[in-house]
């Protein structure tokens, strides 16, 4: 009996493991619900990624989503006051599902804008 479990400890041991990762994916989509498409990542690839991208304000403004397996975890989050950029890693199967990262549009930077576009007019007295 210790035999025979010495030999399958070492069968599991030795074993590749067969789980593989499975990310949803796609690529500068508009909406969350165009990003459910399923794909089975390479067995290399150890992320599920997000990368959400903005610009604008509120309707005029633009956002892209886009969902991939990776390598490798380039988790960002930039911030260039009506342009955001981030990149959120997970590693669990389907871990990827929301579309929606903490990307915080900085109300200081937009309102120093609008301040600052303000005294242009005044000075230029259009």
């Amino acid at each position: 009996m210790k035999a025979f479990l010495v030999a399958l400890l070492v069968v599991v041991l030795c074993a590749e493991q067969a789980s593989s990762l499975f990310c949803y994916i796609c690529e500068n989509e508009h909406s969350n619900w165009n990003c459910l498409k399923t794909y089975k990542c390479e067995d290399h690839e150890k992320y599920c990624i997000t990368t959400y991208t903005t610009a604008g304000l509120a309707k005029d403004g633009g956002h892209r989503i886009t969902k991939k397996c990776s390598v490798d975890c380039p988790e960002t989050n930039v911030n260039f006051g009506l342009a955001a950029y981030s990149t959120k890693c997970c590693t669990n199967s389907l871990c990827n599902f929301s579309g929606a990262n903490s990307i915080k549009i900085s109300y200081v930077a937009m309102f120093l804008g609008i301040v600052a576009s303000l005294i242009c007019v005044i000075k230029t007295g259009v």
